[in-house]
């Protein structure tokens, strides 16, 4: 009877962590579905699941809480972003649907997970259950693949389907098929020298400049910065460092320098010719 009404009963320290981590994860699955990046809404999808990995702790469950951060979060999320980046899945992508009838079919799977989520919060609440205690008696591993392997061993191959599936399909949709024949470099070469673009390599950022970061223009030899030298990405968010007023006024500092340098060093006429003939006279 005890056991049974511990079974029942919520601490206060369980009831504040599901309430403040419950609430987190509720927000990163929103975010999953309404973010306009497919990489933040994967980012934050990967944040829910680390939330379910500690409720998985916290309830005795460490087998299942390792493998949602290592199996889960820590493969199949990077799964998902590696997709994200070899599609190229951006916010200016065209919303038009490629497959007809898509999004009633996802209407129907949502509706259908709504529907198996309240049978099985349903059958969470009618239903007695004996508790973590008897269902690690073993241990939590053997619990887990004594249900894995007879209960649920059908659902399990399933989703092992889906996931092969998705790599597959990452893969088709990745792949490109040429149309045209690939150009050899003498053609290429040709093509830059009709369309009178810059030939020889790129220079490297900061030449002649007093620094040689990425976000510093090189200097062409009177001084003025070329656009070539730095990184097209940093000039459009306009993160290019304009040092060439600075490094012309340092040039002509060392000039001056020098001159003044060289005039306090320089050798004075020879004058014992001139001395010898006043001798003599």
């Amino acid at each position: 009877m005890t056991e049974q009404l511990a079974a029942y009963s919520t601490s206060t320290g369980e009831a504040v962590q599901f309430w403040i981590l419950g609430t987190i994860a509720v927000i990163g699955a929103l975010c999953t579905v309404f973010m306009k990046r497919a990489v933040h809404s994967a980012l934050c999808l990967a944040g829910t699941m680390i939330i379910l990995a500690v409720f998985y702790l916290a309830n005795g469950a460490y087998f299942l809480g390792v493998v949602q951060i290592i199996v889960y979060t820590g493969a199949i999320m990077m799964l998902f972003l590696f997709v994200v980046m070899l599609v190229g899945v951006t916010a200016a992508d065209s919303l038009k649907e490629t497959i007809k009838g898509q999004r009633w079919l996802a209407l129907l799977c949502g509706l259908g997970f709504g529907i198996l989520l309240m049978a099985g919060i349903g059958n969470a609440s009618l239903t007695e259950f004996n508790g973590i205690g008897q269902a690690n008696a073993n241990g939590n591993v053997e619990g887990i693949a004594a249900l894995l392997f007879t209960k649920y061993v059908f659902a399990f191959e399933i989703t092992g389907a889906l996931l092969i599936t998705a790599a597959v399909g990452a893969m088709v949709l990745t792949h490109r098929e040429r149309t045209e024949r690939a150009k050899t470099q003498r053609e290429m070469a040709e093509r830059r020298v009709r369309e009178g673009t810059y030939l020889p390599p790129l220079p490297a950022p900061g030449v002649y400049a007093r620094h040689n970061a990425v976000d510093i223009a090189g200097l062409l030899p009177d001084g003025t910065p070329s656009d070539l030298t730095v990184s097209k990405t940093l000039r459009d968010r306009g993160q290019v460092r304009d040092v060439s007023q600075e490094a012309l006024n340092d040039l002509r500092a060392l000039e001056q320098r020098a001159e003044e340098r060289l005039e306090r060093t320089a050798v004075e006429p020879f004058k014992g010719f001139k001395r010898s003939e006043e001798a003599s006279k």
